[in-house]
């Protein structure tokens, strides 16, 4: 089930009918990982005007620059996941309804999100991968877990956000955590499979919207296992 929901998210996220909001999730988060690089880079060269490496060999500062650059490609990995997530909760239900009506059809559609009750998700989510992913920066430089802690937040995170605010089109959001924890094994999987697409160049700023296509399908299939409560139900319980 999760190779066919990959393959479907891939081909969905460059279809015709997502490719405007393609463009502006690319827009928005090439946007705050840009604003985020001229923040680092500014503090960086602030912190090296007052405390200058060598009087005698300036070199050595010009050195410690480029470090400190290549260093911000490295940082940048590890605030991915959290930008991914923010960016993913803005455009959430746009996305979704629109592999849902292309995708399934014959399904009932999904209730969107309030805009305030999926950036709040989102937020607090962006906020927990942030910090988890500080903690996994300082662990960059420890070898044999540095790699393994990356990876297992980052599945951990991405498959407890993208998953749950899928889900939460179709069940209150208590009922998409319980669904996820029950499928732990299958969300984490695709998890897995977000947290590597997000370590690789250029494809990791389509991430928030394969990760949206990806859950949509994974949810519909786990829902044939789960009875899902329709949007009218949904809606009495929020």
């Amino acid at each position: 089930m999760l190779i066919q929901a990959a393959f479907a998210a891939a081909r969905q996220v460059f279809s015709a009918p997502l490719r405007a909001i393609l463009w502006k999730s690319l827009g928005l988060t090439a946007g705050i990982l840009v604003l985020v690089w001229f923040g680092l880079t500014r503090a960086i060269n602030w912190f090296l005007s007052q405390h200058h490496l060598s009087v005698d060999y300036p070199f050595l500062d010009t050195l410690a620059v480029f470090f400190a650059g290549a260093g911000l490609f490295v940082g940048l990995a590890y605030i991915m996941p959290a930008v991914s997530i923010l960016v993913a909760g803005y455009f959430l239900d746009d996305a979704a309804e629109i592999v849902e009506r292309t995708d399934f059809p014959g399904d009932p559609p999904g209730l969107a999100l309030p805009l305030g009750t999926a950036m709040f998700y989102a937020v607090r989510f962006a906020g927990l991968a942030l910090l988890v992913n500080l903690v996994a920066l300082i662990l960059f430089f420890v070898p044999g877990v540095n790699l393994v802690a990356f990876f297992g937040a980052n599945a951990y995170l991405l498959s407890r956000e993208y998953f749950e605010l899928a889900a939460g089109r179709f069940r209150p959001m208590a009922e998409a955590g319980a669904m996820r924890r029950h499928y732990s094994g299958t969300t984490l999987l695709a998890g897995v499979l977000l947290a590597g697409l997000m370590v690789v160049p250029v494809l990791n700023l389509v991430t928030p919207l394969f990760g949206i296509a990806l859950m949509v399908h994974v949810h519909k299939g786990l829902s044939r296992r789960t009875p899902v409560a329709g949007p009218q139900a949904q809606a009495r319980l929020r």
